[in-house]
């Protein structure tokens, strides 16, 4: 089963695995497996990988760092590219600019900055994704987000044809970019980035850092905030007002820590997550009135 694929990642030497554990490749740790995982190395490598796909009626998705994504436990009967650490470059372009391929995590991206003495990415030290993926949903904590320094992305279209989108038709807002309801795959990302002070940048990375730890349950897996901010509230105010926090559902819970984020505590399935948002979003509802949308995605049969 997916022959073609196959042969299209080793002509690229891509890396790829068949009934490859999602858990392991998934911020929250929960997930069955994907029955075929490939790891993409260049955008030509994306483009074949896709064509072999089509040649071959197979289902597919892509994902980052996953860390906002819920695997089903059944896990996913067909192909999972991942845009990680296969496509991770990163290059100073000058007059502040910056450009990197999809999968270059934001720490690394955002040391990149700070040696090159640029500024306006301090915000985004911290969060577990990819550049891609932050790009994707726009990204955002401590007064900053994507929108802020994003001026363009690359994409490949599921036909394979390139493609980007630049400044406004990036469409960026809370959560959401033009990329979110489009079956495209962002490639590449560009970033305009001000000069600064290297020592002042990397104090400001350090303090969210430290906010991140002291604030957030770190400790546990997770996906982050569970739940976008509903307008005129906090999710996770509103969770504990609702009497929520370290509630359970088997292995998931409300964090006590903080009550935004729902966090396995060893041995949760998605199941259990699910069950558990599903339990917010009612007693939420019920007692504010208030419809939480969750942040986190999920795939999966």
């Amino acid at each position: 089963m997916y022959d073609a694929v196959i042969e299209a990642a080793r002509k690229h030497g891509a890396s790829f695995a068949q009934n490859a554990p999602m858990s392991k490749l998934t911020s929250f740790h929960t997930g069955g497996a994907a029955a075929l995982l490939v790891q993409p190395n260049s955008v030509a490598a994306v483009q074949d990988i896709l064509s072999a796909c089509r040649e071959e009626h197979a289902k597919f998705c892509v994902i980052g760092n996953g860390s906002n994504l819920l695997v089903s436990d059944a896990g996913f009967s067909g192909v999972v590219l991942r845009i990680g650490p296969a496509m991770a470059a990163i290059e100073d372009l000058g007059i502040g600019r910056i450009r990197c391929t999809a999968g270059a995590s934001l720490t690394a991206l955002c040391n990149f900055a700070c040696r090159q003495g640029l500024s306006g990415l301090e915000f985004a030290f911290g969060i577990p994704g990819t550049a891609g993926g932050a790009a994707y949903m726009n990204a955002g904590a401590y007064g900053g987000e994507m929108k802020d320094v994003l001026t363009a992305c690359t994409h490949v279209a599921s036909d394979g044809s390139l493609g980007s989108f630049t400044g406004k038709a990036l469409a960026l807002s809370y959560r959401r970019s033009v990329y979110t309801d489009k079956d495209l795959i962002i490639t590449g990302l560009e970033l305009q980035l001000q000069p600064g002070d290297p020592n002042v940048i990397r104090a400001a990375m350090d303090e969210n850092m430290r906010k991140r730890t002291e604030k957030q349950p770190l400790e546990f897996p997770s996906a982050g905030s569970t739940f976008k901010r509903p307008q005129g509230y906090f999710a996770g105010a509103l969770i504990e007002q609702s009497g929520l926090k370290g509630v359970s559902v088997g292995g998931a819970q409300v964090s006590e820590k903080h009550a935004g984020f729902v966090i396995n505590t060893g041995a949760a399935t998605t199941s259990d997550i699910l069950s558990l948002i599903e339990l917010i979003r009612q007693t939420v509802w019920e007692k504010f009135g208030v419809r939480l949308e969750p942040e986190v995605k999920y795939i999966g049969d």
